[in-house]
């Protein structure tokens, strides 16, 4: 399988992409030319990590007939200091709410993604250390 992205210049340091027909503009801050008319590209591939394994944890629970009533996911990652500028920790945390959530169901479901399934999550643990926590909110 290939996949294959379509990534327009539009103006000053905007940038259009298109992935599978959707739209996702990327800007810069204003202090390096920018206009903030649009997403980092850095902090994107956080929010790719957290659909990637999001995906992968509500499928795995739809299977294991827990369904939680909130499910969040939060990725924070750390850059180097050095140019290029990659993320070298990046932590997620999940989070749900819902009745009679088990534990040990929650992590089965996390570890399944972030060991086997989420290729984002592999990408990304080529480069970084990689860690993360469940929390069950009341």
């Amino acid at each position: 399988m290939k996949h294959s992205i379509d990534c327009k210049w539009t103006d000053k340091m905007a940038f259009e992409a298109t992935v599978n027909d959707h739209k996702i503009i990327f800007d810069a801050d204003p202090t390096v030319g920018g206009e903030d008319a649009g997403a980092r590209p850095k902090p994107v591939i956080l929010a790719s990590l957290a659909g990637c394994s999001g995906m992968d944890v509500i499928s795995i629970l739809a299977k294991m007939k827990v369904i939680p009533t909130y499910f969040n996911i939060i990725v924070e990652g750390e850059l180097t200091e050095e140019h290029p500028k990659v993320y070298n920790k990046i932590h997620v945390v999940y989070e749900f709410k819902g009745e009679n959530l088990e534990y040990d169901k929650l992590k089965k479901a996390v570890d399944l993604s972030q060991d086997r399934y989420c290729g984002v999550s592999a990408m990304l643990k080529l480069g970084a250390q990689m860690t993360y926590c469940i929390k069950i909110l009341d």
